[in-house]
Parts: C-alpha cells; sequence; structure tokens
C-alpha cells in the first residue's frame, strides 16, 4: 500500500513526506467509510477527521501492525462511532448505468438491481458484521488483518463473518431461487 520509506520520512517530521503519504491513502479511506457508512456526505466526513487523525498520530504508529491495518483500525472506529451517533439512512441516490455491447440491456439492469439489493442487504447487518464482510470481500483483507484493525480476536472475526454469510443469504433469498427480485 505505501513505501516503509515513506511512513518513516512522515513519523521524522517530514511534511512533503506526510502529505505524500496522506494523498496516498485517501482513496482507499474513503472507500471504506464509504461501504460502512453507506452516505457520501458521512463517508466524506469520516475520511476527513480519520486523515486528520492519521496525521496527528502518525507519530504513535509502531510497525507491530501493518500500516494498512492501522489506518483501516482508525478508519473503522471512526464510522462506528458515527453510525452509532446518527441512525442509518439508505440513500435513494440511483448512479448511472452504464450499458456496454457485449451484455443485453435486461441483464445490465438485473445486475444493477442485484447490486443495490447487495448494498441494502448489507446495509441490513449489525455494524459488527457489516464492518467485518466490509473488510474481508471489499477491502479484500486476511481474516488477521480484519482482527488487528477491529482489535477482535482471530475467532470473532471467523464468527461475526458466518453470521454475517448467514444473515445475507437470508435476505437474499430470492437471489439464490434464480435472480427472481420481488
Amino acid at each position: 500500500m505505501v513505501e516503509p520509506g515513506l511512513i518513516k520520512a512522515a513519523q521524522a517530521g517530514d511534511g512533503d513526506a506526510l502529505i505524500s503519504l496522506l494523498r496516498e491513502i485517501e482513496n482507499h479511506v474513503y472507500r471504506t467509510a464509504y461501504y460502512i457508512l453507506n452516505n457520501e456526505q458521512d463517508a466524506m466526513d469520516a475520511a476527513q477527521e480519520a486523515l486528520i487523525r492519521i496525521y496527528t498520530k502518525i507519530g504513535t504508529y509502531e510497525e507491530k501492525a501493518q500500516f494498512k491495518t492501522w489506518v483501516q483500525r482508525i478508519v473503522t472506529n471512526i464510522c462506528i462511532d458515527k453510525f452509532r451517533r446518527t441512525k442509518p439512512t439508505v440513500s435513494i441516490d440511483e448512479h448511472d448505468m452504464v450499458f456496454h455491447d457485449s451484455h443485453s440491456v435486461e441483464e445490465e439492469v438485473l445486475s444493477a438491481y442485484a447490486v443495490k439489493d447487495i448494498r441494502l442487504a448489507i446495509d441490513k447487518l449489525p455494524e459488527h458484521h457489516r464492518a467485518v464482510v466490509v473488510l474481508r470481500y471489499l477491502q479484500d483483507f486476511s481474516y488477521n488483518e480484519i482482527a488487528d484493525s477491529l482489535d477482535l480476536p482471530l475467532n470473532t472475526v471467523k464468527s461475526y463473518l458466518f453470521r454475517a454469510r448467514q444473515q445475507l443469504q437470508t435476505y437474499l433469498h430470492d437471489y439464490q431461487k434464480g435472480g427472481v427480485r420481488r
């Protein structure tokens, strides 16, 4: 994700290195916040707060953990705090669909509905289950990286993922029966 030399330079007080470091991780931070909060404005606020916290706490980063898991812990904790402070809302904003020649219009529409329904199903999960699902399947973190990021025991991460998958299967039951949307 980030070169270790850049991290060390930022920790040593090199302002340019710190700015470069923050620019390198800002998209990752925002994307994680958006996946957890599912609201563009809240995600922007959480990402900004996370970047400020990283800026002020870079000196406390120790190489015991990977830098990306340290950053992920900060972002996830901020999002969970924000989620607890406000009731979750479902965005009604629609995204533009791009149609490609290789697929039929019907396939594109069904795919767009599937993505939307999966996102809504993830939003129904309890916050701790949602966090592990986002980190595992959307951010491609390993179980150990998730455990480090969320400061959870490895078996708890596995348990949360197992329960989250069961809940998602229940929520997405129609798709298991051939993709019929009701």
